[in-house]
């Protein structure tokens, strides 16, 4: 694939990573000469790092980019999910750009220009080149098309605008392999932390134990106090720092799903149609018009159809008709208009002319025309588009396209390559200009049908929009910040809650489109009913900002709720402790204690310090790692763990041969421990730099 057709696909995610932009600024004194205010600068301004400002206009170009590569991806239109993955994807490329570039020139890391003209042309180069100039089959990188592609950038402003991308790209790579090799090299593992991983993971031990489960005490006995809190919260305080701020919201839904007049109604509307289709002079037309859902008219092959009319339509012959038929959320009506069987692939090579540059698309055809003469004679299709194609992704490959499947290319183009036969040579004409195309192969055959299709939604009225829209100002109008739960409980409406939800969160539970209602619950105070109602895809929604955790450590009164049942199992540990405590005293063995306290010695064996799970119970890594650390034969003090209150006596440990190959050993270690180091860097690069995130004034 030449250097066009990869930023065809690619340039998206290159102009992410592109270290470097220009960020519009006005001057203090700029703003003051045209009458604007001082502030006015910040409104253009999505976050800045360390006080280096992240404009909203290059910001903003990078979010399109980027959700028009993620639509590529995952197919489908754009959502609300979609832009916010955009946006976070492009802020995350931005932080890290700006942070990497302060480090790379605080730490002298740079790229020289023999590197980089290795990374070009020369014996080791870039994956990016080995990706868009490699060979498929021996994955060599055609040097010659590279080198060609650079000379014909100095007198093609556009393509020398893509390879100065493509090299910062290309740079920008290098330098972030230079400075993870750096950080990895700077941790090691040694031959104790080797021995000890190998222990912790094949070392056996076989112990007996008594458990007192937590949920032997009902939570209705318990009155938590005010002490039980605070001891939990000062005993986890590193659990508790927030690492950026979070709002809650409650809100109530009204439904705006079709009701049955309203799927009465579309039935209706496509019964009518379907007369009407039956009898259509101009098929394609017609499904245009009146379908919500647009199908090429194209041959199609199996399986691009909705599973419950597919096999139907593909067993159908030319000139039947299918449907009214309602599948999922929509009714379907399909005319078989032709039917045959088809390669499932082609290999093609083409010479693309561009009509404007030759004097108009009749010039262009003969030209093709001309060109498809001379092929035929002997002469090479290949030196032809070196010299005539105006496809800078194929022409530096003698015009070769590769293998496509049915789908992938413009439908003239598509037509005469699926329809012709191996050898055949092909002018045609499509929206980029007139092409002279050779099928090289074409592999495969299958059935294939031409199809007019109409697709009819079921939809709401907007009676039915109306009357739910109404309900939602009605309760928007009476709801107070004292009263919302209540008023909600009282009309017989459901409320959900969103919790802990970030300015930057592109969902929220039961919201498919939460951005506006989030925008606006980081620009209210607690307890506030959000002035608005919020329109989702089937409902209308109004809300209440419940809560506000600010960044940084929470205060006890911000997490009391969150932390309920855990200071509840803090307090049901030491009543069991103390039972389990009471039991020990004067016992010789566990069967005694099991005794004391109404319960049977449970034995295990086989268990691992490096897989912490109690077979029949769960994970329990307090009970495990002091099961590992405590001596044979003696029966132990109480271990609070996560299900209960354990007391145990260990039968044996079981060692596993010595470690064969220490050196392997720490190889797998590095491995892990390196990639750890580089996201740990990274996280301390964050922590010590001074980010301001404004995204939520803009999406």
């Amino acid at each position: 694939m030449g250097l066009m057709t990869f930023l065809r696909n690619r340039a998206g995610f290159i102009l992410i990573g592109f270290i470097g932009f220009a960020i519009v600024a006005f001057l203090l004194s700029d703003a003051i000469k045209v009458g604007k205010p001082f502030w006015a600068d910040s409104q253009r301004v999505v976050g800045s790092v360390d006080g280096q400002e992240i404009g909203i206009e290059e910001f903003g170009k990078k979010v399109e980019q980027s959700e028009a590569q993620f639509k590529q991806q995952y197919g489908g239109s754009s959502n609300p999910q979609m832009q916010a993955m955009a946006v976070e994807n492009v802020w995350n490329g931005e932080v890290a750009n700006i942070l990497l570039a302060k480090e790379y020139g605080r730490i002298g890391l740079t790229v020289s220009g023999d590197e980089l003209y290795d990374l070009l042309q020369g014996k080791n180069p870039s994956p990016l080149i080995a990706q868009y100039f490699g060979n498929p089959q021996t994955g060599q990188v055609d040097r010659a098309a590279v080198i060609n592609s650079l000379k014909q950038s100095s007198k093609n402003p556009q393509l020398k605008s893509q390879w100065d991308l493509l090299q910062a790209e290309i740079e920008k790579q290098a330098l972030q392999k230079k400075y993870g090799n750096l950080i990895k090299n700077s941790v090691y593992v040694t031959t104790i932390e080797a021995n000890d991983e190998y222990q912790n993971r094949n070392k056996l031990a076989k112990f007996d134990y008594v458990n007192l489960d937590y949920a032997s005490i009902a939570d209705a006995t318990l009155k938590l106090s005010e002490s039980d809190y605070s001891d939990y919260y000062n005993e986890h305080k590193n659990l508790f720092d927030n690492p950026a701020e979070t709002r809650s919201f409650e809100y109530v839904s009204f439904s705006v799903n079709p009701t049955k007049e309203d799927s009465a109604a579309v039935k209706n509307q496509i019964e009518k149609l379907a007369v009407d289709f039956k009898t259509a002079k101009n098929d394609s037309l017609f499904s245009a018009i009146n379908s919500d859902v647009k199908v090429p008219y194209v041959y199609l092959s199996k399986g691009k159809l909705d599973k419950a009319v597919d096999s139907a339509v593909f067993a159908l012959p030319a000139g039947s008709f299918y449907g009214p038929k309602l599948s999922g959320n929509s009714y379907k009506l399909v005319k078989v208009v032709d039917t045959r069987f088809s390669p499932d692939s082609v290999k093609a090579s083409h010479i693309l002319i561009d009509a404007a540059k030759v004097g108009g698309t009749d010039k262009a055809v003969k030209l093709a025309d001309s060109l498809k003469g001379l092929v035929e004679k002997g002469t090479s299709l290949a030196s032809l588009a070196a010299q005539y194609s105006s496809d800078p992704g194929s022409k530096d490959k003698g015009g070769e396209l590769g293998t496509f499947a049915r789908g992938q290319m413009v439908p003239e183009f598509e037509n005469a390559a699926f329809n012709g036969k191996a050898g055949d040579l092909k002018v045609v004409r499509s929206q980029y200009g007139v092409h002279l195309i050779k099928i090289e192969k074409q592999v495969g055959s299958s059935k294939v049908a031409k199809l007019a299709y109409i697709e009819k939604n079921l939809t709401s009225s907007s009676k039915t929009k109306d009357a739910a829209y109404k309900k939602a100002t009605g309760f928007l109008n009476e709801a107070k910040g004292d009263n919302f739960s209540s008023l909600a409980q009282k009309k017989g409406y459901t409320v959900g809650v969103a919790d802990k939800v970030t300015a930057s969160q592109g969902y929220a539970p039961g919201l498919d489109n939460p951005r506006p209602l989030i925008k606006d619950a980081y620009a209210a105070a607690k307890g506030d009913v959000l002035g608005q109602v919020y329109q989702m895809e089937n409902a209308f929604v109004v809300a209440r900002l419940t809560d506000i955790k600010p960044k940084g450590l929470l205060p006890l009164e911000s997490v009391k709720k969150d932390i309920e049942p855990m200071v509840r199992q803090a307090v049901k540990a030491k009543t069991l402790t103390e039972k389990l405590n009471n039991a020990l005293k004067g016992a010789g063995n566990l069967n005694q204690v099991a005794q004391k306290v109404g319960k049977q010695v449970v034995p295990v064996e086989n268990i691992v310090f490096g897989n912490p799970v109690l077979p029949g119970v769960g994970q329990e890594n307090k009970l495990i790692g002091t099961v590992f650390g405590s001596a044979v034969n003696k029966v132990s003090s109480p271990v609070a763990g996560d299900h209960g209150v354990y007391a145990f006596t260990v039968a044996a440990f079981t060692n596993p041969a010595p470690l064969a190959n220490t050196y392997k050993q720490k190889e797998t270690m590095l491995l892990s421990v390196g990639q750890r180091a580089l996201g740990s860097a990274f996280q301390a690069l964050q922590d010590k730099s001074k980010i301001k995130d404004n995204r939520v004034k803009f999406y």
